[in-house]
């Protein structure tokens, strides 16, 4: 044992001087291992830090009060909560057919336990003015101030709301506004004005635009004041912040929920019950799926990308230990020539390992923990929440730790070996001994990449399993990697045919495949990654291609308002065509059922919507409505199915497009021109006072399509429910079907406004479509965001600008990486190559051989180690990305197949296209510039001449 340590210790003291004598090797080696410590340390901080505890999440949530109580819109009738009060359904079996879901509000005061500390907390909406225009924000009553309410939000600056005439807001909202702390503001169409107190911020939303007021100062004047102006009410929601002795513990909770009330409370928070007394768990499809299934797969990926990274770094990093141990060959030989085993010359190379992988680990760490600590605040706007605390997870710290310490034994393994088995004769006179290759190696590589292959094929084409195919490359890439050597001297046999410079390069790596193939190997593993993914990646691309479906024609724009009866439509029609190229503007409106000022499928007090019916005759039979509920598709055959998929009546729609209610606008025939529907027929009826139809199944048999106008959605709903027939005024319009099936861009039917008026159809505006003279630049766009942000107008904006390439920015980047990648492992076996070669480059000298044969051939060493591992890794990377795609078709074939059997809407569409396309572009660059590149980076850093050197002595 003495021994032992006594030989390490000395092992470690000559290695750290060695570390400390060459400081640029040290330093490469040392940043290729500290780096990846310094990113996963931080992340693991960071994420470490956002974590909250429930004591803190709970302080956040509810202040100190010991629940939250909400209304859970059951009207009244007992529900199933899960313990974080986040999901609820009614208690009751509600899905027989005839059964009608509770929606209604409960009084939630009811449920209050007497002797309670009760704070209201309660949340709208309004458009608040700012110094640039107006700014939708959320309004927050809530008496913040009160000790039941402290830790919610926390106060930056002044002070909370005290008087009816006072609001707070969030430090991001100030931000926005260009509002102060004492400055005034109000809300549009409200004649109240109040003053900034304070600002504070919400921990857990820091990005929140939010103002805060005593409760009944602003949300309930606000709402007199719009339906005032004839627009509905605002809708708001309210929550009772509740502090009992003794708190709401889980059979409290489920007391309580049997009113049809749901809570938050901080007892079951910190003290949650086990999944078999939570009753909403025992139904079917609510069970609690936080289980390991999910965080087992994220270990199993961080596994892989970890365990990838250590080959990466190690494939680097063992050269550089290789140069080390080959310039301290003297040393070593001394070690061995004054009675030192081969185990303490192994020592002392992996020693080296050792002493660069503490210093990487320590330095990875401190530097974390500074720039963690450093950032935090930066780190805490980008994630929009403040940190629990700054928490250290010292065993987590330590397991990356010695991942560095392990990452650098690793690395320095084979050149340990390598050294050890050198004589001591040839490691003090410097000459290098001839040993064959490991022929064992090659054939497990050999074995494993049949194996991989084999895995990779048998997932992508029988089991469709992803794991398969991504377990399957990697084992592949690793046989790659295994048979390097081998591969490298099958390149060496090309020597023949090269010029000198080249053919002396060549030979030199094929003879000393023990530096060479390490860092092919790494150029090989980054190569292969970049391709797999650049395959993958163009492949996707193109499949986007071919199925991306416009929402307008190129160039157009829509911009569309459906809040507060359109009041803000015609300044949004303005400030596009102020700001933008426009060429035909096209104003369109909706059908209003009920108050002009309800937005579409608003089912408050007076508001109302329409449907476009379609004739029993035209409906889909594998979609009509039963009378017991049941699945209409079940009474046909496997093969009618397939066939009625196929069906005009069960297409779905052509196009992708812009959504408008019930696929109806009201507009006149430059909306067609806008669309560009070209078609003389389709503007002369428009211009009669027909309905433009662009979908089939709308137009009965007599050529006229119905529209319901339906003013009770509610009783609408409850008769859809039990399959009678909707209440409802019906109007009909004689149709012009568009012959053919022009695209309409999400359009379904076009009706003019006189036609509509004629009808005694309510129409309000709605916003515009354009066609514009090129695309809009990016400065115009810009503009025209900050004219519609001084609205505060909720603007459906769309402009079609075609199918963008997402993929372009990742695919460069990933080109740069791997060019990086293979320039760093080249230039350092040529390093090592140009010490082994020192003698050689002399003989070259002493016979006549001009000056820039050292830099040519210098350059050539390390273009051939950069061009053979960028042909191997082009071709190991091609497999996993053809696996991947292979397996995506199979799958998407099998779910088409699925919907055609079964008559699933849109089964009848084309079948799936999943294209493999090589990115020939990215493997250029990698097959050609970037070994160019390598070469003459090489050449152009090495000196003409070498250094004198004395005569040797023997």
């Amino acid at each position: 044992m003495t021994t032992w340590f006594h030989s390490w210790r000395a092992a470690v003291r000559i290695a750290r001087r060695d570390a400390w004598r060459y400081k640029g090797r040290s330093f490469l080696v040392l940043a290729m291992i500290a780096l990846p410590i310094l990113g996963v340390s931080a992340l693991d901080l960071t994420l470490r830090s956002a974590e909250l505890t429930p004591a803190q999440r709970m302080e956040r949530t509810l202040g100190a009060a010991d629940a939250r109580f909400s209304d859970a819109r059951a009207a009244g009738v007992a529900i199933l909560q899960d313990p974080a009060g986040e999901q609820h359904i009614p208690a009751g079996d509600y899905d027989s057919p005839g059964e009608s879901w509770p929606d209604g509000p409960t009084d939630v005061t009811k449920s209050i336990p007497a002797g309670s500390t009760v704070l209201t907390d309660s949340r709208g909406s309004a458009k608040l003015t700012t110094r640039h225009g107006l700014l939708q924000a959320e309004v927050r009553e809530l008496a913040a101030a009160d000790p039941v309410a402290r830790g919610i939000m926390r106060l930056q600056e002044g002070r909370f709301p005290e008087k009816d005439d006072e609001i707070a807001a969030t430090t991001r909202f100030l931000e926005s506004s260009g509002l102060s702390v004492g400055s005034t503001l109000t809300a549009r169409g409200f004649d109240r004005t109040y003053v900034i107190s304070g600002s504070y911020e919400l921990p857990s939303d820091l990005k929140a635009q939010q103002v805060n007021a005593l409760p009944g100062a602003f949300l309930a004047p606000y709402a007199k004041a719009v339906e005032k102006a004839g627009l509905p009410k605002p809708e708001d929601s309210t929550t009772y912040l509740v502090k009992k002795s003794g708190g709401f513990t889980w059979n409290t909770v489920q007391a309580i929920n049997a009113k049809g009330v749901l809570v938050t409370s901080r007892a079951v928070a910190l003290d949650p019950p086990a999944d078999s007394e939570v009753p909403l768990y025992q139904k079917e499809g609510w069970a609690n799926y936080e289980s390991g299934g999910a965080d087992a797969a994220a270990l199993a990926a961080v596994g892989t990308v970890v365990g990838l990274a250590m080959l990466e770094i190690c494939l680097l990093a063992g050269p550089a230990f290789a140069v080390g141990a080959r310039r301290s060959r003297r040393q070593l030989g001394l070690v061995g020539a004054n009675g030192g085993a081969r185990s303490h010359i192994r020592a002392i190379v992996l020693s080296g390992g050792l002493v660069i992988g503490i210093a990487a680990a320590l330095v990875g760490m401190v530097l974390a923990l500074v720039l963690t600590f450093a950032l935090r605040p930066l780190l805490e706007d980008y994630m929009g929440q403040r940190f629990g605390g700054f928490t250290v997870r010292p065993l987590e710290l330590l397991a990356i730790a010695a991942l560095a310490i392990l990452t650098g034994l690793l690395s320095a393994i084979v050149p340990a070996v390598t050294a050890s088995r050198q004589t001591v004769l040839a490691s003090l006179t410097g000459r290098r001994g001839v040993r064959r290759s490991n022929r064992v190696l090659p054939l497990i590589g050999f074995g494993a990449v049949l194996l991989g292959a084999a895995i990779a094929l048998y997932g992508s084409v029988v089991s469709d399993q992803f794991v398969l195919v991504a377990g399957g490359s990697a084992i592949a890439e690793l046989g790659v990697v295994a048979m390097t050597p081998a591969l490298v001297g099958l390149f060496g046999r090309a020597s023949r045919w090269l010029p000198l410079s080249p053919r002396l390069a060549l030979r030199d790596a094929v003879r000393n495949r023990g530096r060479t193939a390490p860092a092919v190997a790494a150029v090989l593993a980054a190569v292969a990654g970049t391709v797999a993914v650049s395959t993958y990646a163009a492949s996707s691309d193109a499949q986007s291609l071919a199925a991306y479906e416009a929402s307008l024609p190129y160039g157009a724009v829509a911009a569309l308002v459906t809040e507060e009866g359109g009041r803000d439509v015609p300044e949004v029609r303005d400030a596009v065509q102020r700001t933008l190229p426009v060429d035909v503007r096209a104003d369109v409106f909706r059908i209003a059922v009920g108050k002009p000022g309800c937005a579409p499928y608003d089912e408050g007090e007076g508001c109302g919507r329409f449907e476009v019916v379609t004739p029993p005759a035209n409906e889909c039979p594998l979609w009509v409505s039963t009378p017991d509920g049941s699945d209409p598709a079940e009474k046909y055959s496997k093969e009618q199915r397939r066939a009625l998929a196929k069906d005009w009546r069960c297409l779905s729609p052509d196009g992708n497009g812009i959504y408008v209610d019930g696929g109806l606008l009201i507009a006149d025939a430059p909306l067609l021109k806008v669309l560009g529907i070209d078609d003389p027929g389709a503007a002369r009826a428009l211009a009669d006072g027909k309905l433009l139809s662009f979908r089939k199944p709308q137009v009965d048999r007599d050529g006229a399509v119905g529209i319901k106008l339906i003013t009770d959605p509610k009783a609408a709903d409850r008769a859809a429910e039990q399959n009678k027939p909707v209440p409802g005024e019906l109007k009909s319009f004689t149709a012009y079907q568009v012959p053919g099936s022009p695209d309409s861009y999400g359009v379904q039917s076009v009706l003019s406004p006189a036609a509509a008026k004629a009808a005694g159809l309510t129409t309000v505006p709605l916003g515009a479509f354009f066609s514009t003279d090129r695309i809009p630049s990016t400065e115009e766009r810009q503009k025209l965001d900050a004219e519609i942000a001084k609205l505060g107008s909720n603007v459906e904006l769309t402009v079609e600008q075609g199918w963008v390439d997402e993929n372009e920015l990742v695919l460069l980047a990933l080109t740069v990486f791997a060019g990086l990648v293979t320039i760093g492992a080249a230039g350092i076996a040529t390093g090592l190559a140009q010490a082994d070669a020192e003698a050689d480059l002399k003989t070259l000298a002493a016979v006549g051989a001009p000056p820039g044969v050292r830099r040519m051939l210098s350059g050539f060493q390390c273009g051939v180690v950069a061009a053979m591992g960028v042909v191997l890794g082009s071709a190991a990377g091609v497999l996993p990305a053809v696996g991947l795609r292979l397996t995506e078709e199979r799958e998407q074939m099998r779910f088409y197949q699925e919907a055609l059997d079964n008559g699933w809407g849109g089964a009848g569409d084309a079948p799936p296209y999943v294209p493999i396309i090589v990115p020939w572009e990215t493997l250029a660059a990698l097959l050609v510039a970037v070994p160019l590149g390598a070469a003459l980076l090489a050449a152009l850093v090495t000196r003409s001449r070498g250094a004198l050197a004395r005569r040797a002595a023997h």
